[in-house]
Order: structure tokens, then sequence, then C-alpha cells
């Protein structure tokens, strides 16, 4: 007998979040008003996708900058800067898919994509209508408390091997530059502790001021940002596995609780309270399912 755990909550401003513990690899996200759920530049250490529902906003993903409306699908590949928001307090609404790049990767082998770890796609935006009916089909069935797990699981691997086959993927292109490689890797490794700017410049071998000029020309954010979002990933995942808030906060590198929920609300548009599991204004529903 297999047991898993649905959880979906929801916020007054129509965002909620799905999660099976069953399913690991996977996360979605309904967005029913876009108005009030806004977000600075951020960066998602898995493979993001989403459809475009209703109404139009604006699409950041890197040096792109675009508008998008009801039918679009939109991707940003793990590490992508991005951003997307109303235009003009014009309604909007969307649903999104957060996908684990191991997932994703191990299927790209079984489909015969040769290489070392996940390959990125191309595209971070698209109109194709197959994609568009097979995202709808794939999310209705994801999110269907009467469908087995068998059924979700057989969902996820034909909407991706879709997705691989209907668009191409990246040619690998490393950072040139040693020296920001290097800053990017020992914030990467140093964040859950107090970082100053001098000593990732000493580490880099460069002026904080280059540093700071090759960081937002390369990954669109300031290095301070490039900290704060990574803190807030790893926030991200821990809140998902159920533990304390006030606990994350401090494993996470911030100074407290509240410095947590500040970054969070900028970075991912919601609390670290409505994202874990709800707080008293969040309706929260947890629905235990038994299959064998």
């Amino acid at each position: 007998m297999h047991q898993h755990i649905l959880a979906q909550s929801r916020s007054a401003s129509g965002s909620s979040f799905w999660r099976d513990a069953a399913l690991p690899f996977i996360e979605s996200r309904s967005v029913e008003d876009g108005r009030r759920v806004c977000y600075a530049r951020h960066s998602h250490e898995t493979f993001s996708i989403g459809l475009i529902d209703s109404g139009v906003s604006t699409y950041i993903n890197g040096d792109h900058q675009c508008r998008i409306d009801a039918g679009t699908l939109v991707l940003m590949n793990p590490g992508d800067v991005h951003a997307c928001n109303p235009i003009q307090n014009q309604p909007w609404a969307y649903r999104m898919l957060y996908v684990e790049t191991r997932w994703l990767s191990e299927l790209q082998d079984v489909l015969g994509m040769d290489g070392m770890g996940f390959r990125r796609f191309a595209s971070i935006m698209t109109r194709d209508p197959l994609l568009q009916a097979g995202f709808r089909r794939f999310h209705a069935v994801l999110i269907d408390d009467n469908a087995d797990l068998l059924q979700k699981e057989t969902g996820a691997v034909a909407f991706f091997s879709q997705l691989h086959e209907r668009l191409g993927l990246d040619v690998e292109v490393p950072v040139s530059d040693l020296k920001l490689q290097r800053a990017a890797e020992y914030i990467a490794e140093n964040y859950q502790r107090s970082l100053k700017l001098h000593e990732i410049s000493l580490i880099a071998g460069v002026s904080p001021s280059s540093l700071i000029r090759a960081f937002k020309k390369h990954f669109g954010m300031t290095p301070h940002a490039y900290l704060t979002n990574r803190r807030v990933q790893f926030a991200r995942a821990e809140l998902r596995r159920g533990r304390p808030i006030s606990d994350v906060a401090l494993a996470a590198g911030f100074a407290d609780q509240a410095h947590l929920q500040r970054a969070f609300k900028q970075l991912l548009a919601a609390t670290p309270g409505h994202y874990r599991t709800g707080d008293r204004n969040v309706r929260h529903n947890i629905r235990q399912v038994s299959s064998k």
C-alpha cells in the first residue's frame, strides 16, 4: 500500500501551489490574478514552463523582453534570470510547472540526447498549438485528485517528450570569463554565511566595481541579488520538505525570518507560509490518498 499527500494552498490573490509527495520532481503554480503577483528578476534551479491563460504581461528573460498574451508558453532554463509582470495593471492569469533537472536529464537520456546532465532548451517561448494543448492536457491530469499516480507519471513523460520533439536544445556556451565563473561558484558554495563584496572580488581577482558590472551584464543581477536569489531557492527547497520557516531562514543565511519573508515575497511573489503549507490567511487542504 502506497500513501502520498496532495497539498494545495490558495491565497487571497488566487495564487495556489500544487505538490504531491509521490511526485517529488514536479510542482505546479496557478495564478488567477497576475496583477497581484509581481516579481523581481530571479532565477530557479529547476526547469520552468508556463502557459498564459488570459490577458497580457511583459516577459523578461536575460536580454530579451517582450509582450506575451493568452496561448503563449514561456520556458526558463535553470539559472535564467527572468520576470513576468502585468502591463499597466491589466489582468492576466497563468499556470506554471517547475521540474527538477535530474528528472528531465534522465528523460533526455532515454530520448537519445547524449550529454552530461541537463541539456538546455534553445527557445524561451513558443505558441506551438500542439504544445499548448499538451500542456493543458497534462496539467489537468496532474492536479486531478482522481487521477492515479501511473496516469500522472505517464502524462509527464508524454508531455515533456513532446516538448523535446517540438523544440530544439541549446548549444551549451560556458561562461567565458573565468574570473566571473569563480565569483559565481564562490557565492554558490558560501551563500549560507555572511559574504562581503570585497571578499568575493578577491576570489575573482577583480575590483568590486568591475565585478558588479560583469555580474549585471552576464547574469542580469548584482552579486548581492545573485546571493539573495540563491538563498531563496535553498529556502524554497527546504520549505517543500516541511522544515520550520524560522529554521530555514537561518540555514539559508538570512539574519532572521523577517529577512527571508521580504526576499521570498519579492522573488517568488508568495510568503514562505503560503508556499510551505498555508497560514491563517490561506485556505489549505491536505488530501491523503491510498493506492496499491
